[in-house]
């Protein structure tokens, strides 16, 4: 024990390895959850128990080059990350190492440190030698879109002694020396910690998703959270993909969890191609990709949702929003429960460990509109895919996520099946920012958005509560009321909440679009049951052709209503020759 770690402690010596655990001589100053260096390669790890003088790291990569007597090399601080910016545009793994892509495979980063980058990136200052700034002061830009700024960091005041010129520097070059302290282009951040802000605020704006369902239905507040359960086949990828293109966040950060190389190399090969709608570039440019693979090492996959959280965070505190998507939650459980069966912990229901509820909560946590440390306000969105076993809502992830989450999506089997796309259910979804939206700027802007809501959600409900009985007794055994009912229902589910993905039309719909729509099957939903006083006149009124109405979301603009209005109009008049 000769050599000396930068923490200045004694460095310690492989005892023994067992798989990704390895344990080492445990010494003075070495604490849970640190990182440690093993072997000449210097594979990253993490001590995760400490007892009768030993400490066991959890490597992050491959361990077949390690073998007893390497030297455990402790760093004397948690797992951290570089956080610059490099990011935009990068695929990386749990561990901001980054990734590259071999065909329809990702290739996994190397066990040792992230490589230097020779990269340069344009500054421009902002601040002056001889300001006085406090921690989250702008200190210049990076010019893009979105345009990025170097703050202070987080415990760093005093005066700008030096402040580099406009120009190109690498992510790890000085440009500013605050206090005494170098403040570099790129800067390290631990990934367990939330970075710290001056104040959590109220959501009270909604984050436009461009489907129609959600916005209407269950919206979700920036700073929000929201899971998406869903079996196999419902759709839940295709859906976070539109959002991820569409929705008005000014940074993606998308999270592959666990999922398969080839799924997970075929979507980065997607995002890759895809335009941008809101700066007609490539969307890739302002998504950052943290992709950990079923073949990647289960620790990395368990860090990489929170690697994606402080990339988010990192984002949130130059004023901007941010919407982290995670595909899927379910696997990141699952490295937890193969985490703590390797640890020897008592296991919970299902296997999975007794914190399961604790570490879905501090995930969600982070999500927040926030007035960061500069003053400015900022936010994380937090969207997680649930892949329940079987599509059994009540197995324990998707259980606990319900109960920390503000808005559920649920994807609904028969109507995916059906090919209704967006098959998120109206029955089983729920959204409580609804009505704290309703009552905010976006309510002031439509005051009869929660008055709409209500009408749509009981006639779906109406329907539903129908369904079963006309499957026994037929349509023509109601009432004409509740034939109409069932009408209502059809038009909505076939005219306002389904959406094409594939349709440059209807991709994608903005909030005064969706409101007219849904105005127009409201109204022509209640001329039907104004009409159909009769039996006789419920049969005509079924026999009228709705299809002008039907069609008008894929053959009116994505932001047009007067298309919507004159295919209203259109039905209604055929709806008063009705005899």
């Amino acid at each position: 024990m000769g050599a000396v770690t930068p923490g200045g402690v004694p460095e310690p010596s492989v005892v023994r390895v067992a798989g990704p655990l390895v344990e080492f001589g445990y010494v003075p100053g070495v604490a849970m959850h640190d990182l440690v260096l093993l072997g000449p390669a210097r594979l990253p790890g993490e001590v995760v128990a400490i007892r009768d003088g030993v400490a066991t790291a959890q490597a992050y990569a491959y361990t077949g080059s390690l073998a007893p007597g390497h030297p455990a090399r402790p760093q004397g601080h948690p797992l951290t990350v570089r956080l610059g910016p490099a990011l935009l545009g990068g695929v990386f793994d749990g561990l901001l190492r980054p990734l590259d892509a071999a065909g329809d495979r990702l290739l996994a980063a190397s066990g040792g440190p992230p490589p230097d980058d020779d990269r340069t990136w344009p500054f421009t200052p902002r601040a002056r030698a001889g300001d006085t700034v406090a921690a989250g002061d702008v200190l210049g830009d990076v010019p893009g879109d979105p345009q990025l700024r170097i703050l202070v960091p987080a415990g760093c005041s005093g005066p700008v002694q030096d402040l580099a010129p406009a120009g190109r520097y690498r992510a790890d070059d000085p440009v500013a020396v605050v206090g005494g302290t170098p403040v570099h282009l790129s800067e390290p951040c631990g990934v367990r910690t939330p970075r710290p802000v001056r104040e959590r605020l109220a959501p009270r704006s909604p984050l436009v998703t461009g489907q129609r369902v959600i916005d209407l239905l269950f919206p979700v507040a920036r700073g929000g959270t929201v899971a998406v359960p869903g079996g196999f086949g419902t759709g839940k990828t295709m859906l976070l993909h539109q959002i991820a293109k569409w929705c008005d966040a000014d940074v993606i950060v998308y999270v592959g969890c666990g999922e398969r190389g080839n799924e997970m190399a075929e979507v980065i090969a997607e995002l890759s191609r895809l335009e941008d709608p809101r700066t007609g570039g490539l969307l890739a440019d302002r998504t950052v990709v943290v992709a950990n693979t079923s073949d990647m090492p289960m620790m990395a996959r368990e860090a990489g949702v929170h690697t994606a959280a402080t990339v988010a965070e990192y984002f949130r505190d130059m004023g901007l929003d941010v919407v982290v998507i995670a595909d899927s939650t379910s696997r990141w459980a699952e490295a937890l429960r193969e985490f703590a069966a390797r640890m020897g912990e008592l296991p919970a229901e299902e296997g999975y460990p007794a914190g399961l509820a604790s570490e879905l909560a501090a995930f969600y946590e982070r999500a927040a509109v926030v007035r960061t440390l500069g003053g400015t306000t900022g936010s994380v969105t937090l969207l997680g895919a649930v892949s329940p076993p079987g599509g059994d809502f009540t197995e324990p992830v998707t259980a606990h996520t319900e109960r920390f989450v503000r808005c559920l999506w649920a994807l609904d089997r028969d109507l995916a099946y059906a090919r209704h796309y967006p098959a998120v259910s109206w029955a089983d979804s729920f959204s409580r920012d609804a009505a704290p939206l309703a009552r905010g700027p976006a309510g002031q802007d439509d005051p009869d958005l929660s008055a709409r809501r209500a009408r749509v959600t009981r006639l779906l409900a109406e329907a539903d509560r129908l369904a079963d009985l006309v499957e026994l007794v037929g349509i023509t055994a109601l009432p004409p009321a509740e034939r109409m009912s069932v009408l209502g229902g059809r038009l909505l589910r076939e005219g306002l909440l389904q959406q094409s993905a594939l349709s440059p039309a209807d991709a994608t719909c903005s909030p005064a679009r969706t409101a007219a729509l849904a105005d127009a099957v409201l109204a022509v939903a209640d001329a039907c049951a104004r009409t159909a006083d009769t039996a006789a006149r419920a049969d005509s009124v079924e026999e009228v052709d709705f299809t002008p109405l039907l069609r008008a979301r894929e053959e009116a603009g994505p932001r047009e209503t007067a298309g919507i209005a004159a295919a209203r109009d259109t039905v209604l008049a055929r709806l008063k020759e009705v005899r």
